[in-house]
């Protein structure tokens, strides 16, 4: 790690103290991890499933006693200075966290949509500069690829990968990349989602098939991003909350990890099916489905058994099966998207590129940035160590988004066939 800098302005020595106990604070609490489904669940019900006994899953969580935890938050809260750039990025941080813990609170009932939905929206609301909704996008996504399903299927090989195979290749990159820290990537066989990551270790899930995509989506997703923006947040001398992250720093971080597979070419038409299928889900769910209606709804859109189960599990972590309610964090993907290739195309045009890496400096949201530009040159907050390769490439990036603010410019629906024959 880099040598902190000698701190000697006080509001900045006293924020850098709050910091320090908001990390504290927050340490044993895990989230995602505490509204897991246990492996076994997986098993039973398609073991049941298999036989033609059709039946809801039964998911207990464990209760915690969280009330310290928020205790502890509220007192960073009103010792942060609201006018203070770092103030009001402990304040939204420390909010963010309580409404995390309210949600642990009430883990297994209909309640954790309301929390969820503060957390990470919901399908039905906007996305960035008045377009569609989640929904309306996803619900696109969804069509397109299915319109384009049996033309792409004669163009790609389907090439099936082992977890083993892609360990070890991610492994070798990853060891190449990340000079000066070692980052392992394990197999997990309770992991449920294909993959995970930290700061220090990938978990990829056992007995699974991987296509190329999924390798490459896998490498610029997880490491180049999660994995990454964990080891920037380390390096900081001030905000050692950056390493981690909070809820409200997943939308951007979602975003910016889908947006790098996009950038490399990794982001393929099915994962954008995949991605979107989720937040149809989600509306299901809240609408009154069951697990097992939304179960069928991913088997019926072409996904096998397992990975319906493990994309149904996604949308009822933490709330009752029978219908009515969904863990609403997958809205965040198509959203973060956006939102993240907005902001590029933001920096771009107002010449502020030297924005766009600053977001890999660790967790953050993207309001982060803008607020705490300052902090950046004053050396509050350090540079980021490691940048994802696309975004090393300053020209190449800033030659895509000048094409791609042109080229929005241009309705598609006002051109005729002819018009793209050249020489016409």
């Amino acid at each position: 790690m880099a040598a902190a800098p000698v701190i000697v302005d006080q509001a900045i020595a006293h924020h850098a103290r709050l910091d320090a106990q908001l990390v504290a604070a927050v340490r044993g609490v895990r989230m995602l991890e505490s509204i897991v489904w246990p492996a076994q669940a997986q098993e039973e019900f398609l073991a049941a499933w298999r036989v033609g006994r059709i039946r809801l899953p039964k998911i207990e969580y464990r209760k915690t006693d969280l009330t310290q935890v928020r205790a502890s938050l509220e007192a960073v809260s009103r010792s942060a200075d609201p006018d203070h750039p770092l103030g009001r990025y402990l304040i939204l941080t420390c909010d963010s966290w309580r409404i995390a813990t309210r949600l642990l609170d009430v883990a297994g009932s209909h309640r954790v949509t309301a929390y969820s939905t503060r957390l990470f929206g919901r399908p039905v609301e906007g996305l960035p500069g008045g377009g569609p909704t989640n929904l309306e996008a996803a619900q696109y996504f969804v069509a397109l690829a299915n319109d384009l399903d049996q033309e792409l299927r004669e163009y790609e090989a389907d090439t099936v990968l082992s977890a083993e195979q892609v360990q070890a290749d991610l492994q070798q990159q990853i060891d190449a990349f990340f000079v000066g820290h070692s980052i392992r990537v394990e197999l997990d066989p309770n992991l449920i989602s294909k993959a995970a990551a930290s700061a220090t270790r990938i978990r990829l899930r056992t007995n699974t098939g991987f296509s190329e995509y999924d390798r490459n989506q896998l490498l610029m997703h997880e490491a180049s991003v999660h994995t990454l923006t964990g080891l920037n947040g380390r390096e900081q001398p001030v905000l050692g909350s950056m390493a981690r992250g909070s809820p409200r720093t997943t939308a951007t971080q979602e975003g910016l990890a889908t947006l790098s597979e996009m950038m490399s070419g990794s982001m393929d038409i099915e994962r954008m099916k995949r991605i979107s299928l989720r937040i149809i889900a989600i509306d299901m769910a809240i609408r009154g489905a069951d697990f097992v209606e939304v179960f069928r709804y991913f088997l019926a859109a072409g996904q096998n058994e397992v990975d319906s189960f493990s994309s149904a599990q996604r949308v009822y972590r933490g709330v009752p099966v029978g219908g009515g309610a969904a863990f609403t964090k997958d809205t965040v993907y198509l959203h973060g998207l956006l939102s993240v290739h907005s902001f590029l195309r933001w920096c771009l045009r107002h010449r502020k590129l030297g924005l766009a890496r600053q977001l890999f400096a660790g967790k953050m949201a993207l309001e982060d940035v803008f607020a705490l530009e300052g902090m950046f040159g004053a050396g509050h907050i350090a540079a980021p160590r490691y940048l994802p390769p696309w975004i090393q490439r300053a020209n190449g990036l800033a030659g895509m988004l000048a094409f791609s603010l042109f080229a929005n410019k241009i309705r598609l629906d006002n051109v005729e066939a002819d018009d793209l024959v050249l020489g016409l």
